[in-house]
């Protein structure tokens, strides 16, 4: 009831995230690059169906740690359905699916130096 000491409700249909697994992108690439594909990727995914604030919250997840990444997916009722958040849906049954490299980095992430 939102009482003080209550818990919130956790929708049993939603999993508590975990990290990816370790993936390969099909060729080397840099931080840069890497960046650029996530940033395309946002700008871009909203127009595939969905609601915008769902998909604020996915890329705020997506770029936080694990703990918060929980808290934000529980606060927005989103429903992870794959615990490496690559397969969610809103509470209206929209499906939101997020490609690997904006979760997590690649293997053969080229490092400077």
């Amino acid at each position: 009831m939102g009482c003080a000491g209550s818990i919130p409700k956790v929708d049993e249909n939603s999993k508590k995230l975990k990290k990816p697994k370790p993936w390969k992108h099909v060729q080397e690439i840099t931080p840069a690059q890497l960046t650029q594909m996530r940033d395309e990727f946002w700008d871009t995914a909203p127009h595939y169906g969905g609601q915008k604030e769902i998909w604020d919250a996915l890329r705020a997840a997506a770029e936080a740690d694990l703990p918060l990444a929980q808290t934000i997916v529980d606060s927005a009722g989103i429903i992870v359905s794959n615990s490496d958040m690559t397969l969610c849906y809103d509470e209206r049954g929209a499906k939101y699916e997020l490609p690997k490299y904006v979760l997590s980095e690649p293997t053969n992430l080229i490092r400077d130096g």
